[in-house]
C-alpha cells in the first residue's frame, strides 16, 4: 500500500513541467473555496482566495469543484473504438496505437490521468498489440500516464507453454502488470498459480478477469495472493452477486484478507467476461475489501457504447449500487489509484498535482451532470471541456445562472 511519502514514478524519460500554475476560487467538497498553486509537478500551497500571490498562470476555476484526479483500473486499448470498424478489426501495429492514443486521450479528457489497459498477447498477433500499446504509451508521456496488463489466452498443459514464455517475455518488454482470465483455461487454478509466479518472479502486480461464479476458485486464488506485492486485482466480478449470502460473505472476507482489489465495472463488462451484472459492492466493501471502479469496453464489440467515464462510473455506483457519493468518487480515484500502485492524492500541499475540476458546487451534483471539466497532470492543464447551455430568449426572465468558461491567463 502506498504511503503519503511516496513520490509518484514517473515514466521512463518523463519530465515535470516546472511552470508555476495558480487554480483560483476552486471549491473544495468540504465547502471551502480556496486558491491552489501547483509547481513541480505537486501541490505547493492551499490558501484563501487572493492569498497566495499572482505570480504564475492562472486559471479561474470559479463555478468549478475541484477533486482528486480519477484513474482507470480496467481499460482494454487494444479493442477500443473497433465496434464501428467495417469488416474485421485490423491488429496492425499502427491501427493498434492509433486506437490505444485515441482512447487514452479520451478517458485523459474525462479526468484520469492515469490508466490500466489490459492488451492480449500471443496467437497469431503474438506480442505485436502489446508493443503497439507501449509505443503510444511513450508518445502520451506528460499528458496521461499509461500502464499496460499482458493477457495471454492459455498458460498450463503443452498448449500453455508458449504463453508462458510469452507472458515472461512481455515483462521484459515494459508490461507493468500481468493477467489474463483463468477461467477460460483448462486448468483454472493453475492458470493463476502460473501468473502468480511470473509476478513473484518480476515484482509486478496481477490483474485478472474473472466473473467469480466459482467460491472455492476465489478461495484458492485469495490464498495464493495473500502478501503478494505490488498487489493482486480481480474483476469484474459480476457473479459474485448471484452466490447465496452465505457464500458471498466467505469470499468477501477471505478476499479483505489476502489484500486482493475487486475492480467492479459498472457500465457493463468487457470482451474478458461474460456476466454484465454489478458486483456487490456494498459487501465488499464492509468486509473490507478495496473496491475499485472502471470503465471496461470502450465502444468495442463487448460495449459499443462505452464511455470510459469515471464519473458515469461512480454515478452508477451511486444510482444502482447503493454507495454515497464521496464512496463512489473514492472508488473511481482514491481505490483506482492505489490498485495501481499510485500515491494517494488530495488538495492538500506536498500531494502530487493530479486534478479534475468539474462544473458544479457538490460532488453529487457533478456526478449527475459532469459536462465541463479541467484535467490537470502533472502539475499542468492537460484537458479542457467546456460546455454551455444555451435557452430561447423567452426564458431569460427566469434569471438562469450563465455558464463561462474558465481562462488562462498570464
Amino acid at each position: 500500500m502506498s504511503s503519503d511519502s511516496q513520490q509518484p514514478r514517473p515514466p521512463e524519460g518523463a519530465t515535470t513541467d516546472t511552470t508555476t500554475l495558480l487554480l483560483c476560487g476552486a471549491r473544495l467538497d468540504d465547502g471551502r473555496t480556496v486558491d491552489v498553486r501547483l509547481s513541480g509537478g505537486r501541490i505547493e500551497a492551499v490558501g484563501t482566495p487572493g492569498s497566495l500571490g499572482a505570480h504564475g498562470t492562472r486559471v479561474d476555476l470559479s463555478g468549478y469543484l475541484l477533486l482528486p484526479a480519477p484513474a482507470e483500473p480496467h481499460a482494454h486499448a487494444d479493442t477500443a473504438l473497433s465496434a464501428d470498424v467495417p469488416g474485421p478489426v485490423s491488429y496492425a501495429a499502427e491501427d493498434v496505437q492509433r486506437r490505444a492514443t485515441e482512447a487514452a486521450l479520451l478517458q485523459l479528457g474525462h479526468g484520469a490521468t492515469a490508466l490500466r489497459a489490459h492488451v492480449r498477447i500471443g496467437d497469431v498477433q503474438g506480442l505485436a498489440a502489446l508493443e503497439a500499446v507501449l509505443q503510444a504509451r511513450r508518445s502520451l508521456r506528460g499528458l496521461v500516464d499509461l500502464a499496460t496488463v499482458a493477457v495471454p489466452r492459455l498458460l498450463t498443459g503443452v498448449a500453455g507453454a508458449d504463453g508462458l514464455a510469452m507472458l515472461r517475455d512481455a515483462v521484459k518488454m515494459g508490461a507493468s502488470a500481468v493477467g489474463g482470465r483463468p477461467d477460460l483455461d483448462p486448468d483454472p487454478a493453475g492458470y493463476a498459480e502460473a501468473v502468480l509466479e511470473v509476478a513473484a518472479e518480476h515484482g509486478c502486480a496481477v490483474d485478472l478477469h474473472t466473473d467469480g461464479d466459482d467460491p472455492a476458485r476465489l478461495a484458492r486464488l485469495a490464498a495464493m495472493a495473500g502478501g503478494l506485492r505490488p498487489g493482486v486485482a480481480i474483476g469484474p466480478c459480476g457473479s459474485l452477486s448471484r452466490l447465496p449470502a452465505e457464500a458471498r460473505g466467505r469470499v468477501a472476507d477471505r478476499l479483505a484478507a489476502a489484500g486482493v482489489t475487486v475492480t467492479c465495472l459498472p457500465q457493463g463488462g468487457c470482451a474478458g467476461t461474460d456476466v454484465r451484472g454489478p458486483a456487490p459492492v456494498r459487501l465488499l466493501r464492509s468486509a473490507g475489501v478495496r473496491v475499485a471502479a472502471g470503465g471496461g469496453a470502450l465502444r468495442d464489440v463487448a460495449n459499443p457504447v462505452g464511455r470510459g467515464d469515471p464519473l458515469e462510473a461512480a454515478y452508477l455506483l451511486v444510482s444502482q449500487g447503493g454507495l454515497r457519493p464521496a464512496e463512489a468518487y473514492g472508488a473511481v480515484s482514491r481505490e483506482a489509484r492505489e490498485a495501481l500502485g499510485l500515491p494517494p492524492v488530495r488538495v492538500e500541499a506536498g500531494f502530487p498535482a493530479e486534478l479534475l475540476a468539474v462544473r458544479g458546487e457538490r460532488l453529487a451534483g457533478v456526478l449527475s451532470l459532469a459536462y465541463s471539466r479541467v484535467v490537470v497532470h502533472r502539475g499542468r492543464v492537460v484537458a479542457r471541456t467546456s460546455a454551455v447551455r444555451e435557452y430561447c430568449d423567452s426564458a431569460a426572465a427566469l434569471d438562469l445562472p450563465r455558464q463561462s468558461r474558465p481562462e488562462a491567463r498570464p
